[in-house]
């Protein structure tokens, strides 16, 4: 467009008699007029006739024969999209290999990989790498039909639920230990991109977390969604979870495998706390990603000043307040705002409220991994190493049974067990300590002792190693003290052959100089374990 522009100035200039700047040729501004006239009188705008045709310019038609480059279609359909996954070159040189077989002219390499580099990236890394791999290049579906909004017609119409584990350390509040990395469950609106309930442990995600981050959710909006998306991780297959779901009216909906894209707006929220909130914090995992550069003086594990308590404080108020009040790119508004807009517009569905009451709390307990605990005589059950009591254990029929339990993992002071056909409440031996906490602080604190414990019971295999090395040792040196006590006892034996000789001639082995009243007679307690110097030499080696 630029050079039709310029060429349209000086035929203008021409044309009008004025000098042309810069010169032009008279035989060069009469060509550039011609085709002015001539698109002019064929398609009604002679701008069009001044475009420069360079695509016109050259020898356009292709060099090598059409034999060359069937041999080439044929050796990158049959050698190079293969599993195999060889390299551009190997394939090149079985190519030069069948074209002088062929007696056709082969091809350049740039030429081949040119070739290579048009083939279509999802069909090449398709045959290449399997689905997997091609499916980050595949063609993504926007919506199913016109009509089908992706992402719910109103707020709590479809949710999705996830977890991640954070990139930070985070150390004990009580003995400053490293208490690793915590896992973050995020229940998110699809419609207004809102996260809905956060929800952080030391915990890998298990049904104890969905169940929690479900609970989490009605404590703040006493709703559940109607649609809940989730991935197809084991934690979702509980009976437990899904029994839950059933009770409150809540469909289920699994995303297909390896395909994140049905995720994404979860997904996209991971990395959006990853990108603007977890890089503030000292102990971040960030330098882990290059593994080589990480010294002791940089290691996250040895900058970690986080507890979990301070982390969970801060990451609940950037969630609820910052991410929540701050525009979002798919709307120009921020969640919150959406939020409301859609509950309005929608209506509030006040008949899907869920009242955040003892029996839905009884509801959303887990259990342990049994599901079951046995019941010791005066010291109860034990959940998670920890024992509770109820008088309802004193019952003999109940001692030395099993009884399925729960516990609330907001209150580590309590826990449930189902005796006599009801649940009875149980005191820990932690009650006094949590009594008259708030549940957040009982939250917070529960999952910082159940995560030491975990370490404690971890940490057990080590220390009986090390007691069993420790006895090996003493066993040891026993069987030595043994062993040199019986080597003691056999050299009494043999003097006492020896004192029993023909008189007047020494034993054969026994120096002649060595007389028999020499012998000792000392009991064999007061010989020296070391043995005497009157044994003779093979007696003292043995």
């Amino acid at each position: 467009m630029a050079e039709a522009v310029r060429r349209h100035a000086a035929i203008e200039a021409y044309m009008s008699g004025r000098k042309v700047e810069p010169y032009v040729p008279d035989r060069t501004l009469r060509r550039w007029q011609r085709y002015f006239r001539q698109a002019e009188r064929t398609y009604g705008d002679g701008f069009v006739g001044l475009l420069p045709r360079c695509h016109l310019r050259g020898n356009r038609n292709a060099k090598l024969p059409e034999t060359t480059h069937a041999l080439i279609a044929q050796f990158i359909n049959a050698d190079f999209e293969t599993l195999k996954q060889k390299r551009k070159f190997h394939v090149y040189a079985a190519l030069l290999r069948a074209c002088e077989s062929h007696g056709t002219p082969a091809p350049s390499y740039k030429t081949f990989a040119g070739e290579v580099n048009h083939r279509p990236q999802h069909e090449l890394l398709l045959r290449r790498k399997g689905r997997r791999a091609a499916y980050s290049v595949q063609p993504p579906y926007m919506e199913l039909a016109l009509t089908t909004p992706r992402h719910g017609e109103w707020p709590f119409q479809i949710c999705h639920i996830d977890h991640t584990e954070l990139d930070v350390e985070l150390r004990c509040s009580v003995t400053g230990t490293n208490l690793g990395r915590p896992w973050l469950s995020i229940l998110t609106d699809a419609f207004s991109r809102r996260m809905l309930a956060v929800f952080l442990s030391f915990d890998p995600p298990s049904y104890r977390s969905c169940m929690m981050i479900l609970r989490e959710c009605v404590r703040r909006h006493e709703r559940l969604p109607r649609i809940l998306v989730v991935d197809g991780g084991k934690e979702f297959e509980s009976v437990y979870f899904e029994t839950l779901l059933a009770r409150y009216e809540c469909t289920k909906k699994s995303r297909p495998p390896a395909q994140a894209r049905f995720g994404s707006v979860c997904e996209r929220l991971f990395g959006t706390t990853s990108s603007q909130f977890i890089p503030l914090l000292a102990g971040n995992t960030q330098i882990m990603k290059d593994v080589r550069i990480t010294t002791r003086s940089v290691n996250p594990k040895n900058h970690a000043i986080w507890t979990l308590e301070r982390l969970s404080h801060w990451l609940c108020k950037w969630a609820y307040e910052i991410y929540d009040n701050t525009p979002h790119s798919a709307f120009g508004q921020s969640p919150h705002d959406h939020f409301a807009q859609g509950d309005e517009r929608a209506g509030r569905r006040d008949h899907r409220f869920i009242a955040y009451d003892s029996e839905f709390q009884m509801m959303t307990l887990p259990t342990t991994s049994m599901g079951t605990a046995l019941v010791s005589a005066g010291k109860g059950i034990k959940v998670h190493h920890l024992h509770y009591w109820s008088n309802a254990f004193r019952d003999p029929r109940v001692e030395q049974t099993r009884v399925p339990v729960r516990y609330d993992p907001y209150d580590i002071s309590v826990a449930y067990a189902y005796v006599a056909n009801c649940w009875v409440t149980c005191h820990s031996e932690h009650y006094a300590t949590f009594r008259g906490r708030s549940e957040r602080e009982v939250k917070l604190a529960t999952a910082e002792l159940r995560k030491r414990m975990q370490n404690h019971s971890r940490n057990l295999p080590l220390t009986a190693r090390r007691l069993a090395d420790f006895i090996v040792s003493v066993e040891s040196e026993e069987s030595f003290l043994l062993q040199q006590r019986r080597d003691a006892e056999a050299r009494r034996i043999h003097r006492g052959k020896v004192q029993h000789t023909e008189p007047g001639r020494p034993s054969a082995g026994i120096d002649a100089d060595v007389h028999t009243d020499m012998i000792s007679e000392e009991p064999l307690e007061r010989l020296p374990l070391g043995g005497s110097s009157l044994v003779p030499e093979e007696y003292g080696a043995y």
